[in-house]
């Protein structure tokens, strides 16, 4: 725990860089250096930051969906452009919503919509770094599909440095920061590959999430999983395959809770006999398959199965309600890859059937569910929830209602967390190409989420080379004014 009472002073008098991101780790974000000089001669004078999100999920709807299949169409545009779903009514005024989306337009008092995310990165790596990130992409359009040790850290892996570094002195059985319910393209026998922006980058592995591992029974004869309804699907903890723990073992239908305590008599064993080999990794397992709390979070049978039917039986509705429990749990930042459904996600050149007939639909379901059952707990007030692709689609389709990379104009819906639910922000073209107003860059939207967790977007942390780097890039500044109640 951070005490500024203590005399934390170097030579020169100045605060070292250490206790400043102490100090910025334990909620004093917000505070400016000379606040914090201020603070550290009197403490009676410290005032911590008020972080309006204890947490966030993000629902990441890899791939890029539509901004004219969602909250963004044009029923007056050509046909070519419009498409063939139609807007209905929803209880926002001026926001169409998709026809496929009625579950989301009966509840869209509780979220606003921001019409006009844009950036330049037509490409989906660079595009899914940039969004989870708020930096570009130091490898050029089209150079690389995969995750590099130079990466710019998640805001996820940020918020789990910050935990790391200085809680207030909290002890916590689960870490910062969680990946639901495999990592971006994990699932390389279905075509995917490994996709840059969830990952810690030259913060270290340290920062990583908790990463949940999917592996669908029946998968090698479905390998995209299109059905996607199972009710028995198994999580499990990545970093818990450990020799020990076969699957031929553990058996193939296990329960989550079997697994964990078998885990935890391995894991124990084995940190009696290699305690002093342990890595960071391996420790990390020990404490989470040693953990109740992890344990019980991660074990949906404990929610009633009218809940679960509401979020959905399916991949992505399951997640999205674990998504939840591990909020109630303590976990500040989980983030829902919709990705790791299907093998390709929301990247629909030429499969309209499949966002007529699946992604709409269980999107729908499930982000609906999270909105309201948040709501009913009281959460919603302190819970970010963001959704949003790293990029949208082009105005003008394929004859199969497939539509192109398009990054300059995409949608994000937000909800919590003081969002004025029933509003939009930024207008769209009339084609839905471009920004006419209020572009947003994810340099703003990270830093509004930064923002609203209390965190200073100009807050900078060291690299692998120990340099001050900052979080954000130093102009951007959040877009709060006209979405905060």
């Amino acid at each position: 725990m951070l005490s500024l009472s203590r005399p934390y002073r170097l030579p020169n008098q100045q605060l070292s860089r250490r206790v400043m991101l102490q100090a910025a780790g334990a909620g004093l974000l917000g505070l400016s250096l000379p606040q914090l000089l201020a603070a550290e001669s009197n403490p009676d004078r410290l005032i911590q930051a008020r972080p309006r999100a204890k947490s966030v999920i993000f629902l990441f709807q890899f791939g890029g969906p539509s901004q004219l299949e969602t909250f963004d169409l044009k029923p007056d545009a050509p046909e070519k452009i419009r498409g063939p779903l139609r807007p209905i009514a929803s209880r926002t005024p001026g926001l169409r919503i998709c026809e496929s989306l009625p579950q989301l337009a009966s509840v869209s008092d509780k979220f606003s919509i921001v019409r006009t995310m844009t950036h330049k990165y037509n490409d989906h790596s660079g595009a899914a770094h940039y969004i989870q990130t708020g930096k570009i992409w130091q490898v050029p359009v089209g150079g690389g599909f995969s995750p590099t040790p130079g990466d710019w850290p998640s805001i996820g892996s940020v918020v789990e440095y910050l935990n790391q570094h200085g809680n207030a002195g909290l002890a916590r059985e689960l870490p910062a920061y969680a990946v639901l319910p495999n990592s971006l393209g994990r699932l390389q026998e279905a075509g995917q590959y490994r996709r840059p922006g969830e990952h810690p980058g030259w913060l270290g592995r340290r920062y990583a999430p908790l990463t949940t591992t999917v592996d669908k029974r029946g998968a090698e004869d479905n390998p995209y999983w299109r059905d996607c309804e199972d009710p028995e699907l198994t999580f499990r903890i990545e970093g818990l395959e450990l020799d020990a723990l076969t699957a031929q073992r553990l058996g193939q239908r296990v329960s989550l809770l079997d697994q964990f305590d078998a885990a935890r008599r391995t894991l124990d064993l084995e940190a009696e006999t290699r305690s002093a080999t342990l890595n960071s990794h391996r420790q990390r397992a020990l404490a989470l398959a040693t953990s109740g709390t992890t344990r019980n979070a991660l074990d949906l049978t404990r929610e009633d199965p009218r809940t679960r039917d509401k979020y959905g039986r399916h991949l992505f509705g399951q997640s999205v309600l674990m998504a939840r429990r591990l909020v109630e749990a303590g976990v500040r930042f989980v983030t829902v890859h919709y990705d790791a459904c299907d093998g390709y996600g929301w990247d629909s050149h030429v499969h309209s059937d499949d966002v007529t007939k699946r992604l709409l639909p269980t999107f729908d379901q499930a982000c609906a569910a999270l909105l309201s059952d948040l709501d009913d707990r009281g959460l919603l007030d302190e819970t970010l929830v963001l959704a949003v692709g790293e990029m949208g689609r082009t105005p003008q389709a394929n004859p199969c209602w497939g539509r192109g990379h398009w990054s300059t104009l995409f949608p994000a819906l937000l909800a919590g967390a003081g969002i004025r639910g029933g509003t939009t922000y930024g207008n769209s073209d009339k084609d839905a190409a471009y920004p006419v107003d209020h572009p947003v860059s994810p340099e703003q939207l990270a830093a509004s989420v930064y923002h609203l967790l209390g965190i200073d977007p100009g807050l900078r942390l060291p690299d692998a080379q120990n340099r001050p780097t900052p979080i954000v890039v130093d102009d951007a500044q959040p877009i709060l004014r006209e979405l905060l109640g």
